[in-house]
């Protein structure tokens, strides 16, 4: 398999999208960043469980490749948001990554799937989800990218990007269990990096269009040679220096 470090790359265009977004957004792309930092803070006070991975596997038993950890996902029963992590892709320098959703009753404005003639059964009514993005961490317990999947990957119900887009802002874990700095730290996580997630998701539908022209006799959203659709490289630091870079560039 092509490993992380080789297939996908920071963002070459982080620079255009921030000189892109009003003040008040990069902004907020800072406050996210600071309650990033402070929840490896807080985290980092407990030796047993110094890092999100070790905070969201915690009381969790042995680690085995594809379960979903913690056991039965998280939810919150008010944002409709969801995520789970595991581990299977077996890439050099990634531990695991979290899967992150909205359900239904969370999405504005009740879009509608994209048309499927297919054979396989779609989440439908309140039971639809889509999958928003995931993030791949470091065996240190700290994120490294971010790679959008198949539909038949997640199971979920399969919306256009510019709808999965408008979901972003309705992800919100707000949540004591399985652990509060993790619940804020993918929050904040999703809005720190929301550019790239923007990005990734049109990517997506991209790759499925071209592989979908490529073998037009084939279910694309269910091929199994379709796994990943879109992947790049994020750094917590980076990006930070990139936001205040911007907003200082723009006191002149």
């Amino acid at each position: 398999m092509t490993q992380l470090s080789d297939k996908a790359q920071y963002s070459q265009n982080i620079e255009k999208q921030l000189a892109d977004l009003a003040d008040n957004t990069l902004q907020g792309m800072l406050e996210a960043g600071d309650k990033i930092k402070n929840c490896y803070r807080l985290l980092q006070k407990n030796e047993q469980h110094g890092n999100i991975v070790r905070e969201v596997l915690r009381d969790q038993g042995t680690f085995y490749e594809l379960e979903h950890y913690p056991k039965g996902d998280v939810h919150d029963s008010d944002s409709h948001s969801q995520y789970f992590y595991h581990a299977h892709r077996g890439i050099d320098g990634e531990n695991g990554h979290f899967h992150t959703f909205l359900r239904a009753k969370g999405m504005p404005g009740s879009p509608e799937p994209v048309p499927y003639d297919g054979d396989t059964q779609w989440p439908a009514g309140n039971d639809a989800l889509s999958h928003l993005i995931a993030i791949s961490m470091n065996p240190r317990g700290y994120p490294i990218g971010l790679f959008s999947t198949n539909r038949w990957v997640t199971g979920e119900t399969w919306y256009k990007a510019e709808d999965v887009i408008t979901m972003l802002d309705n992800f919100n874990m707000d949540l004591l269990y399985p652990s509060w700095p993790v619940n804020i730290w993918i929050t904040e996580t999703m809005r720190l990096f929301r550019p790239q997630v923007e990005e990734l998701l049109l990517k997506r539908d991209q790759s499925v269009d071209a592989w979908h022209e490529k073998h037009p006799d084939k279910d694309v959203y269910e091929d199994r040679d379709l796994e990943v659709t879109s992947e790049m490289l994020i750094d917590v630091d980076k990006q930070l220096d990139a936001v205040t870079k911007e907003l200082k560039s723009r006191t002149h």
